[in-house]
């Protein structure tokens, strides 16, 4: 069985590694450590080390076992690049996705430097996006190094938002997801923050995707912006004939 996601962008979750530790201020109120600590206490197997950083080699083929074509988030619970998981077990990953390539892979790290020193030995394929979350415009330097990188769809995830990103460099970026923090401590998001990157990717003719303005109770915070929903999606998921899937729905 699939594991399906809540999260606006994707379809389902693959987590070949769970846990991570916080590089920058986006991380202070993680959603994934407060849920990792949740399945820990319930005594969920995989979480039996909490947040710490953890190898999951069963997890590996879980993707080939799904046969129908999915739009799969990877490591929703962790980060593929963080300092402690082995360049060898990435590359397991990146050999996993290339043999599933029925599905799409989205990738997205924090940890810009290591994913850039690392290219050189990642197969890229056109199923697999690569992208960086840019909380403030301090972090903004990860857009530089994923454009170093050889992936064939870039994307940027601007989520949480904590600050307004004025001038974004979006040559070669092929889609933008902008979200406010959600949770019992969630951080404030400004609308003017968010229309001005959706006004930036307009001009740019880079996808928008606002996923939420989160807040306590995201669900009824909703995602509408100016009335409508934004939800579009790359140019190389259209192409490939899913536009027809809800996610990229933008009415």
């Amino acid at each position: 069985m699939a594991i399906s996601s809540n999260i606006e962008w994707t379809e389902a979750t693959w987590n070949p590694t769970t846990g991570c530790s916080k590089i920058s201020p986006g991380c202070m109120n993680c959603y994934a450590e407060r849920l990792a600590l949740r399945l820990q206490a319930a005594g969920q197997y995989n979480y039996r080390n909490g947040f710490e950083v953890t190898i999951h080699d069963s997890m590996l083929n879980l993707p080939m076992n799904w046969k129908n074509s999915k739009l799969i988030f990877v490591n929703s619970m962790s980060d593929l690049f963080h300092e402690k998981v082995p360049d060898e077990f990435i590359l397991k990953v990146f050999k996993v996705m290339n043999q599933a390539h029925w599905h799409v892979f989205q990738v997205l790290t924090k940890r810009s430097d290591r994913l850039r020193k690392m290219d050189r030995y990642l197969p890229w394929a056109k199923h697999i996006w690569m992208g960086v979350s840019v909380e403030t415009e301090q972090c903004a330097y990860r857009i530089d190094h994923l454009k170093e990188t050889k992936a064939f769809t870039k994307f940027i995830s601007v989520e949480p938002m904590l600050g307004p990103l004025s001038n974004l460099e979006l040559d070669d970026v092929d889609w933008v997801i902008v979200g406010g923090e959600s949770g019992p401590k969630a951080r404030l998001i400004r609308k003017t923050w968010v229309m001005d990157i959706r006004d930036q990717c307009l001009k740019a003719e880079v996808p928008f995707f606002f996923k939420q303005w989160g807040g306590f109770n995201r669900k009824k915070s909703g995602r509408l912006l100016e009335g409508r929903i934004w939800g579009e999606m790359p140019a190389t998921f259209t192409q490939a004939g899913k536009a027809s899937r809800t996610l990229s729905a933008s009415t």
